[in-house]
């Protein structure tokens, strides 16, 4: 079934078009990949989706125009991790994590909400950072504490534009194995922005891979993930390599090169 649907969207500032007619859909218990180069139109589409940024075309979730619903509605069903958050400076790990759960607490926090807290700060093994300032944690403790957040507000949809960017590979497997399992054993939907492609290939079961803020292909990995394609997509050479019966791509050289090495 299909969660969420975009249709025909179009977002530019003035008269620069950054999305043009974009339409993508995403199944319960998939996760979707957004790539493509720098300035692609990753990151505005999630925006788009969040109502952060306010696009002609349409936004369908479980068939509702989510223009139509309330922020309240949209915050308990979307879950959003941006590239880089702001957060009061005095906030523990454990309370900005808790800060998931506003969309579903009435007057007081209630013991179901610390549990579901206490749980996902296990499963990203971010439990003995639970009482630390948030402010003086690294680069990717922070990524992660985020990503915590969002998990912990239960969302059935869940968005994360570069998840992994400052994280090392153990930590970079670490969010996207608890992303992955996540959302096949809540049902959820996960649509990522992400610059890694060997990372895309690995966890998403579709990639969406954007160029000049079009759609240029969509499918599995293994349909899209071809020498030609990363060609006309990165301007670059690279070979396709396979493992885990996954693609791999790994890049030779830029067009440029190329050209001049022939000259």
């Amino acid at each position: 079934m299909v969660k969420i649907a975009v249709k025909n969207l179009v977002f530019g500032y003035n008269s620069r078009r950054i999305l043009d007619g974009i339409n993508i859909d995403v199944k319960d218990s998939e996760v979707m990949s957004l790539v493509g180069p720098n300035g692609s139109g990753k990151t505005t589409l999630l925006k788009c989706m969040v109502r952060i940024l306010k696009p002609q075309g349409s936004i369908l979730m479980d068939g509702r125009d989510i223009e139509r619903m309330s922020r309240q509605e949209v915050a308990r069903q979307v879950g959003y991790v941006p590239q880089s958050s702001s957060t009061p400076l005095a906030t523990t790990v454990f309370d900005t994590v808790l800060m998931g759960r506003r969309p579903h607490i009435g007057w007081r926090v209630q013991d179901k909400d610390l549990d579901i807290v206490a749980e996902v700060l296990e499963r990203l093994h971010l439990e003995e950072l639970a009482m630390r300032d948030f402010s003086q944690l690294s680069g990717g403790q922070k990524q992660k504490v985020l990503i915590a957040r969002a998990l912990a507000q239960e969302p059935s949809v869940l968005l994360l534009d570069e998840p992994t960017s400052n994280l090392d590979m153990l930590h970079q497997l670490e969010v996207m194995e608890t992303i992955s399992s996540l959302v096949k054993e809540k049902g959820i939907s996960a649509i990522m922005a992400i610059h890694d492609l060997n990372l895309a290939s690995r966890f998403s079961d579709k990639l969406v891979m954007l160029k000049d803020g079009k759609v240029y292909a969509a499918g599995a990995p293994k349909a899209l993930l071809n020498e030609i394609n990363i060609t006309q997509v990165y301007g670059i050479e690279a070979m396709i390599m396979n493992a885990m019966d996954r693609p791999y791509v790994v890049p030779i050289r830029s067009l440029a090169e190329a050209a001049a090495c022939e000259g």
